[in-house]
């Protein structure tokens, strides 16, 4: 057996990573041939030291080849999306399907909910009978069959990162850009990709709230997907408030499936812009004239037609959920027992109770959704599908007493009380406050 020392050793010297020592690293990793000890040492030097650019493609191919790497066969480009994590970003379920109608094949292999965001598979599964583990052959098939599917990852997939991670939170590394980066990247190159878009959020809602580490992390995605042979670009999108009306498993499905149908706001309006970003790395945003603006124009009309609607049902149907869902969601979606609206709290020189949102800490609506049970504190909690928040105030809007700041569903009445303080206490008043524009900046090779 190779020794791992001695790359280790040359990472804490400031001598950088090249591609056998990442492979030895990755492969010790997923064979148990790397001890805890070493895993944690390693962990620690590229904490401190870094890889450099060219180690960290070469550990992100490395721990993509420690598992098992899709390859397909398709008319079509293979693309997929992935969010750096907020509250209400639900773009996934309706980006699918999307482009899925243009032509485009979507594996998508999602992760569940994580510290105050919410997981795609945790919100998938509100819808009964969805599964998203499936074996390969059939998630190959409703790839083909459908043109994308929303799956959780097998252990076959990256086993490397798998271990890696756990250390992580272990040995106090979890903030390493580049230990970071072959994370995502290693789990989403595993499924064969053509092309990638990252939305990197930054705001109070996002894990890295500035913009400076924002834009470190999304560069430091995009040179390394780039490097690792996946056309990647990624946009920096806002995340000073929550991306939807909503935030909770159930009621951000049926958030998806109003947009399907139609609806407008924010959520759609994001889906668009990431959607136009895939189309122009797929090479499907057609004649080459304004092509953003056309992938747009194009992707809005495949929307108001219906044709993404129909796609994510066939997707759910293929998954084992119901075939109707679209038709009759609330026949479908448990609904929590106690909704309550969340009042403006008074406050000195609010006429008549009205007031103008002028900030929201959206990490702590995130908490108050963890807290109502519909997030994770331990792994292996379960969740209650049905609780959350619905029509959340935005930014310059006003308040008051016909106007709450959400509505709050509660298992019961003392987790609702609960949460309506909570919610109150999030919440900033008063000039009105412009929104941000929802993507800050765009960040290619």
């Amino acid at each position: 057996m190779s020794d791992p020392r001695p790359v280790i050793a040359a990472l804490r010297d400031g001598r950088g990573l090249d591609g056998p020592g990442a492979a030895l690293i990755a492969q010790g990793l997923a064979d148990g041939s790397v001890s805890d000890a070493q895993a944690g040492a390693f962990a620690m030097a590229v904490l401190t030291r870094g890889t450099g650019e060219e180690g960290r493609i070469a550990l992100t191919r490395a721990m993509r080849d420690s598992g098992h790497v899709m390859r397909w066969d398709l008319p079509g480009p293979i693309v997929d999306k992935h969010s750096t994590g907020g509250v209400g970003d639900t773009v996934s379920l309706i980006l699918a399907p999307l482009l899925a109608a243009r032509g485009v094949y979507v594996p998508m292999i999602s992760g569940r909910g994580l510290g105050h965001t919410g997981g795609t598979l945790d919100k998938l599964e509100a819808i009964p009978g969805y599964l998203c583990d499936q074996p390969e052959k059939e998630f190959r098939r409703i790839v083909e069959d459908v043109g994308c599917a929303i799956v959780a990852a097998s252990a076959d997939f990256a086993p490397a990162d798998r271990r890696l991670y756990a250390i992580r939170d272990e040995s106090g590394t979890v903030e390493s850009i580049d230990l970071i980066t072959a994370s995502i990247l290693s789990k989403k190159l595993a499924a064969g990709l053509d092309a990638l878009v990252l939305d990197v959020k930054a705001g109070s809602g996002a894990f890295l709230k500035g913009q400076d580490s924002a834009r470190q992390l999304a560069r430091a995605l995009v040179q390394t997907a780039n490097g690792a042979g996946c056309r990647t670009s990624a946009l920096i999108t806002d995340m000073d408030q929550p991306l939807a009306r909503s935030a909770g498993n159930a009621l951000e499905v049926a958030e998806a499936i109003r947009v399907l149908k139609g609806e407008a706001g924010a959520l759609r309006d994001l889906t668009l812009m990431l959607g136009a970003e895939c189309l122009r790395l797929a090479g499907r945003d057609q004649d080459g004239r304004d092509q953003d603006g056309r992938a747009l124009e194009i992707l809005a009309d495949t929307l108001d037609s219906g044709e993404a609607a129909a796609r994510f049902a066939a997707m759910v149907a293929a998954q084992g959920g119901p075939r109707d869902l679209l038709e009759r969601p609330e026949a479908h979606l448990a609904v929590a027992p106690v909704i309550r609206p969340v009042p403006a709290p008074a406050g000195p020189g609010r006429g008549a109770g009205r007031a103008a949102v002028a900030g929201i800490d959206v990490t702590a609506l995130g908490h108050v959704v963890v807290a109502l049970g519909g997030g994770r504190v331990r792994a292996g909690d379960r969740i209650d599908h049905r609780v959350g928040l619905d029509r959340i105030a935005r930014l310059g809007e006003e308040v008051g007493p016909d106007a709450p700041l959400a509505m709050v569903h509660a298992a019961d009445e003392p987790a609702a009380a609960t949460a309506i303080a909570a919610v109150q206490a999030a919440y900033g008043f008063g000039e009105a406050a412009p929104s941000g524009p929802l993507v800050r900046e765009r960040i290619a090779q």
